[in-house]
């Protein structure tokens, strides 16, 4: 899995952090749990701000 697999990423953050409010998780945090997903394998810097914005409101819409 890679950064740019945002659907992938917010369905496994919600599955493995059902108790997380996303839209108050900070960017720090995001990065590193995205990190230690199962099966995720990508170099932290093709990560910026925008993609974690977009991971977020992924893990946002998968919760609503």
């Amino acid at each position: 899995m890679k950064w740019t697999d945002v659907a992938e990423i917010a369905i496994q953050l919600a599955d493995a952090r059902p108790n997380i409010d996303p839209a108050q998780l900070n960017f720090v945090d995001l990065m590193a749990w995205v990190q230690a997903l199962p099966g995720f394998d990508d170099d932290p810097a093709h990560c910026g701000e925008r993609v974690l914005e977009a991971i977020q409101q992924a893990w946002i819409d998968e919760t609503a």
